[in-house]
C-alpha cells in the first residue's frame, strides 16, 4: 500500500511539473497558414440567402422527428413550443460567438480548434472528448428514433416484431429513474448503425450524394405533416397548454418548460455549420448574422408549427415514444392511410441521413485529435485501398451501436443536450479570451456588445445545464472522467505539440 501511495505521489508530481505544458496553446497563424496551403484560398461566393438555406438544412431534421415527443410527454406538454423559443435564443447568442471564432480560426476542427488556441491543449482535449460524446450519442439517439418509425411502418402493414428485440433493455421514467424494461436489445437501431458504418468504410462519395437527397426529403416530410395535420387538429388537446407541475421540479409547469428547452437543444444541433463558413461569405460582417439569425428563426417557426400540429392531433401524454409523429399521423384515421405511410416513410429514410452524418463527423473528430497525438495513430490512419479511416469508423460504429441498442431515447437525448450546452459555454468563453489575448488579429465578423453577449450566452447555457436531470449530470461527469483517464494515461505523453516544441502563444 505504501509503494502504491509513493508511486501516486510521483505521478501527481510529474503532472504538476507539466501543468504549464498541458495548457500550451496553438498559434492562430498555424491554422491560417495550413488553410492556405491546403485549400489555396476559399472563394467568397455565399450570400446571406445561401447561408440561411444551408443553416435550415443543417438544423431542421432529427430533433423534431424524435425529441419533441419526450420533451412534451415528460416535461412541458403543448408548452414545448415555448421550450423551442428559449433554446433558439440561447443558440443565437452562441451562434454569433461561433461566427467570430470561425472567421478568426479557419479550421474544420470547430470548437476543438478554437479551444486549442484560446485555452490550450488540456481544455481542447476536454472539448474534443465532449464533441465525441455529442456525435456518438447523437447518432445513437436518432438511430433509436429510426427504429421507432421502422416498427410503426411494419405495424401499419400488420407485421409485428417481438418487443424484446425492438426496445431498449434499460427504461427511464422522470419520476422513478432507470429500470429494466424486460427487452433484450433494440436490434433495428443496432443494425442501422452497423450498416451505415460499413457504408462509410467503403464509400464516402456515395454517402455524401445520399445525404444531399435526404435533406430535401426530410423537409418535404415536415411540410406534408403540417399541411395534412392542420384540418384534423383537436384544440382540446392543447388544454392545459402548460400542464400543472406535479410537485417535482422540472415535471411540467414552467420549470418543466425550461427543462424541456434543455432537452430540445438536440433539435438545434447543426446551426453552427453556418458559423464555420465565414471564409466563404461575400460579406461576413453582414451575411453571417443574417444567415444565423435567419436559419434559427425559420427553424424555430417550423418547430413551433410542427409542435402545435402534433400536440393538437394527439394528447401530449401519448407522445413519449421514439416516433412521436407516428402517433400524430395515426390520429388521422384510415381514410388517409397511404398518405400517412408516405410521410412516415419519408421521415424514416430522412433519419437515416442524420445518423450517417453524425457517424461521419465523429470519424473526422477522431482524425483531428489523433493528428495532434492525443489519440493513437490508428484513428488518423486511412486505408490505402478504400481511402477511408476504417479504424476510426469501426470504433465509432461499435460505440454508437452499443448505446443505441441499450438505452432509451430520453437518456441519450439529454446527454447530447448536456454536451452541446457545455460546448456552447466554451465557445462563448473563447471569444472573451481571444479578444483579450489577440486583439491584433483581423476578424471578418465580430460579436457585437462584447463582453455582454458572450457572458449572456455562457450564463444561459450554464443555467440550462442546471435544469437537466441529476442522472444526466452523472452520465456527463462519468464521460469526462473517462476522458481524463485517457488524457493523463496516454495523451499527455504523446502530444505532438509539446514533443516538437511548437511555439506557444
Amino acid at each position: 500500500m505504501s509503494l502504491f501511495a509513493d508511486r501516486l505521489v510521483v505521478d501527481i508530481g510529474n503532472v504538476n511539473m507539466k501543468r504549464k505544458s498541458i495548457f500550451t496553446r496553438k498559434s492562430i497563424d498555424s491554422f491560417t497558414e495550413k488553410q492556405g496551403a491546403e485549400t489555396h484560398g476559399l472563394r467568397r461566393h455565399l450570400t446571406s440567402f445561401h447561408l440561411t438555406t444551408i443553416g435550415i438544412g443543417a438544423i431542421v431534421g432529427a430533433g423534431i422527428f424524435v425529441i419533441i415527443g419526450a420533451a412534451s410527454a415528460n416535461y412541458a406538454g403543448p408548452g414545448v413550443i415555448v421550450s423551442f423559443m428559449i433554446a433558439a435564443v440561447i443558440c443565437l447568442l452562441t451562434g454569433l460567438c461561433y461566427a467570430e471564432l470561425s472567421s478568426l480560426i479557419p479550421s474544420s476542427g470547430g470548437s476543438y480548434s478554437y479551444s486549442y488556441v484560446a485555452m490550450g491543449e488540456f481544455p481542447a482535449w476536454i472539448v474534443g472528448w465532449t464533441l465525441t460524446a455529442q456525435c456518438l450519442i447523437s447518432a445513437s439517439t436518432v438511430a433509436v428514433g429510426w427504429s421507432g418509425y421502422f416498427i410503426s411502418l411494419l405495424n401499419d402493414f400488420g407485421i409485428h416484431l417481438p418487443t424484446a428485440f425492438t426496445q431498449a433493455p434499460v427504461a427511464y421514467n422522470a419520476a422513478g429513474g432507470l429500470s429494466l424494461s424486460g427487452a433484450i436489445l433494440n436490434v433495428p437501431a443496432l443494425c442501422l448503425v452497423a450498416l451505415l458504418g460499413v457504408l462509410l468504410c467503403v464509400g464516402i462519395r456515395a454517402a455524401a450524394r445520399f445525404n444531399n437527397f435526404m435533406v430535401i426529403l426530410k423537409l418535404s416530410a415536415i411540410t406534408l405533416f403540417i399541411l395534412v395535420g392542420i384540418p384534423f387538429i383537436n384544440s382540446e388537446n392543447w388544454v392545459p397548454f402548460i400542464p400543472e407541475n406535479t410537485g417535482i421540479f422540472g415535471q411540467f409547469g414552467w420549470s418543466g418548460v425550461v427543462r424541456a428547452s434543455g432537452l430540445v437543444f438536440f433539435a438545434y444541433i447543426g446551426f453552427d455549420t453556418v458559423a464555420t463558413l465565414a471564409q466563404e461569405s461575400v460579406n461576413p460582417q453582414r451575411d453571417l448574422p443574417r444567415g444565423i439569425l435567419g436559419s434559427l428563426c425559420i427553424a424555430t417557426v417550423v418547430y413551433i408549427v410542427t409542435g402545435l400540429v402534433l400536440t393538437g392531433l394527439a394528447s401530449y401524454t401519448l407522445l413519449g415514444v421514439p416516433d412521436p409523429m407516428s402517433i400524430g399521423l395515426n390520429a388521422l384515421g384510415p381514410a388517409l392511410f397511404w398518405l400517412k405511410i408516405l410521410i412516415k416513410l419519408m421521415i424514416w429514410v430522412g433519419l437515416t441521413s442524420v445518423v450517417l452524418v453524425q457517424l461521419l463527423g465523429q470519424t473526422r473528430i477522431f482524425y483531428a485529435i489523433s493528428r495532434d497525438g492525443l489519440l493513437p495513430k490508428a484513428f488518423a490512419s486511412v486505408n490505402s485501398k478504400l481511402g477511408t479511416p476504417v479504424f476510426a469508423t469501426i470504433t465509432t460504429a461499435i460505440i454508437s451501436m452499443i448505446a443505441a441498442s441499450l438505452f432509451p431515447i430520453e437518456v441519450l437525448g439529454e446527454l447530447v443536450s448536456m454536451a452541446t450546452l457545455f460546448l456552447f459555454t466554451i465557445v462563448c468563453l473563447g471569444v472573451l479570451i481571444l479578444r483579450k489575448t489577440h486583439p491584433e488579429y483581423k476578424r471578418s465578423f465580430k460579436v457585437p456588445f462584447v463582453p455582454v453577449l458572450p457572458i449572456l450566452g455562457m450564463v444561459a447555457c450554464i443555467a440550462q445545464m442546471s435544469f437537466l436531470q441529476r442522472f444526466t449530470w452523472m452520465q456527463f461527469m462519468g464521460w469526462l472522467m473517462v476522458g481524463l483517464i485517457i488524457y493523463f494515461g496516454y495523451s499527455v505523453k504523446k502530444s505532438h505539440l509539446r514533443k516538437h516544441e511548437i511555439t506557444k502563444v
